[in-house]
């Protein structure tokens, strides 16, 4: 085929020649002639540009490793052939004691060295929501949405440094979420973040696979069928950006990964950076414990004769592997009932320096798989085009044994709740004694959490009864928000929160560095809500809460229909209304007493 006819354009012409070496001749057999389609043709090969500059051995690379990988899968070989299971480098952070204050408070110390990492790659599509899913509410009684609940953590973790600087703040998107992340950002001025301290990394689609052969899929004539690679992409664009490599320049140490929808992930993340500093840990994993068969993958230590291996195993293949090993009867529970390899939530700390080498060696490819669904036995065809993928938890896959990999063990919500199933899908889910991982349960938990800090500090805390919404079980009560301003660690809620008691459906919501409470009873239904601005000094003493407070209420039938209705509040099946809450805001610096 003579490329020239093709396209005048030399580099194209250079790509083409090389797609034809690489046996891709159907993406260019039945090209019009010139004047026809020319606006698809510069389109599509467009498209192929870009994507050739985009990964790493450009697109000759990605199917020769396409086809690699497809003849691995054809074989069906188990990747844990050979690979003993033992319990992983721990350290138990479920319980708050001395040790848990300890870490923490090392970790507090280290904010200054630290940067966080957002994969945000996705919209809310499965949960039923229009818009991405960081701007969603992770709570509903003052209405503030992950994104700004993750930049209100950035700006506590600069307030507690000796010497504040901006946390550089990483966002990674995607073609689905880049628009609309930057219009969350601008249009409320960056949550008081600078703008500069936020860099945000754009995941490029790759082309899918039709066959075994590594023919890249047509969608259509000059079209081709593009899929995310997975959020392993994140190292990708952290390597070719060199953004890795201009933070250990200025002297960031450690790489906090979160996710999108997790409200209380930034509880953990001052023990988790902690341990690592201590631990001398170059990657991370803050897990939970999970129940053995449970549907959460296992990090597992995986040895090999000399090689060792800490990896996330899927929970349907990490009992067969126990029980091919050392566990006959599979992944049985220790006294607390929990397996003895704790819940990957894919929240990661990793040390930059030694994740900075890694990347220049593998040029940010993070041990891709495929995982093809063949139309028969013969695996020969695909019911649907495939594509290769990364995940960024398998970075250890890389590791030499000069690299320790460790976990860190906290309370499930204390550190985690999912929200990313639809109200129709949680209620099954809640119907087989699963986790349904709604936007109600994600925001029960996230008053959970605040209840748990409010009962480390001595308050007396009465939970409300169970309710069921739309078939979905969650505990409305106590309402508990702790803003990241007033505390971020537990040592700053027991300084300034003592005695006191809530109880049923009560609401305590405190913003404010130099806001402190002293027997503070709050009864059930009551609320008490206190905004502070720096240098304004409130002291609450002996103070009985006894007022209409806020109401949860759910939504009729028809709410849940209605256009009026915010699609936030139909995730949940309920809105909260302000009934007479106790509303108390200090706008000016000076000391006041309640």
């Amino acid at each position: 085929m003579d490329v020239t006819t093709l396209t005048r354009n030399e580099p194209e012409q250079e790509l083409i020649q090389k797609l034809l070496d690489a046996g891709q001749e159907h993406l260019f057999a039945d090209w019009d002639a010139p004047g026809i389609q020319d606006e698809a043709k510069a389109a599509f090969l467009a498209t192929l540009t870009r994507i050739d500059s985009s990964y790493p051995g450009g697109l000759t690379g990605y199917i020769t490793n396409a086809r690699t990988l497809l003849a691995e899968a054809r074989k069906g070989g188990n990747p844990f052939d050979g690979f003993v299971p033992h319990q992983p480098n721990t350290v138990s952070l479920t319980t708050f004691d001395a040790n848990y204050d300890h870490y923490e408070a090392l970790g507090k110390n280290h904010f200054g060295q630290t940067a966080i990492v957002l994969v945000a790659g996705g919209l809310g599509e499965r949960l039923g929501y229009p818009g991405i899913k960081l701007d969603i509410p992770v709570e509903v009684t003052e209405t503030t949405a992950y994104l700004a609940h993750y930049a209100a953590n950035l700006k506590a973790m600069e307030a507690r440094m000796q010497t504040p600087r901006p946390v550089p703040f990483i966002i990674m998107v995607s073609e689905d979420t880049d628009s609309k992340t930057r219009a969350a950002l601008e249009t409320n001025n960056y949550f008081g973040l600078k703008k500069e301290q936020i860099h945000i990394l754009k995941q490029e689609l790759v082309p899918a696979i039709a066959d075994n052969d590594g023919h890249l899929a047509l969608k259509e004539k000059y079209k081709l069928v593009l899929k995310p690679h997975g959020h392993g992409d994140v190292h990708l664009l952290l390597h070719t950006s060199g953004l890795a490599a201009r933070l250990e320049q200025q002297g960031i140490e450690h790489l906090v990964f979160i996710q999108d929808t997790n409200g209380q992930v930034f509880n953990a993340v001052p023990a988790a950076v902690g341990a690592s500093v201590e631990k001398g840990f170059n990657f991370n994993s803050i897990a939970v414990n999970r129940i053995p068969g449970e549907a959460v993958g296992g990090l597992a230590k995986l040895v090999k004769g000399d090689t060792e291996l800490t990896l996330n195993v899927e929970y349907n293949q990490l009992d067969p592997l126990l029980r091919a090993t050392v566990s006959p009867e599979g992944d049985v529970p220790n006294e607390q009932g929990f397996s003895m390899f704790p819940g990957n939530i894919n929240v990661l700390v990793i040390q930059v320096a030694s994740y900075v080498k890694i990347l220049e060696r593998t040029r940010g490819i993070i041990a891709e798989f495929v995982n093809p669904k063949y139309a028969d036995e013969t695996k020969t065809t695909f019911k649907s085009p495939t594509r290769l993928e990364t995940m960024m938890q398998d970075l250890p896959k890389l590791f030499g044994p000069n690299e320790k990999v460790g976990v860190s063990v906290f309370d499930r919500a204390w550190s985690f709740s999912a929200n990313k199933n639809n109200i129709v899908d949680a209620a099954a889910k809640a119907a087989t004694g699963g986790t349904p991982e709604s936007a109600a349960t994600a925001e029960a938990d996230f008053y959970l959490a605040g209840r748990t800090k409010v009962t480390a500090a001595g308050m007396t805390v009465t939970d409300a009864a169970t309710e069921s919404i739309l078939d979905i079980p969650i505990v409305p009560g106590p309402r508990v928000i702790l803003r990241p301003s007033f505390a971020l660690t537990l040592d700053e809620v027991r300084a300034k929160i003592s005695g006191g008691s809530i109880a049923g459906n009560a609401t305590l919501v405190l913003g404010g560095k130099e806001i402190s409470l002293e027997n503070v009873d709050i009864s059930d239904g009551s609320a008490l809500v206190i905004h502070a601005c720096d240098g304004a000094k409130v002291t609450v003493k002996d103070l009985k809460v006894d007022n209409a407070g806020f109401e949860l209420t759910p939504l009729t039938a028809e709410e849940m229909e209605s256009a009026d209705t915010p699609e936030y509040l139909k995730l949940r099946g309920y809105l909260i209304e302000n009934r007479g809450a106790q509303i108390v805001k200090f706008t000016e610096p000076g000391e006041y007493t309640l």
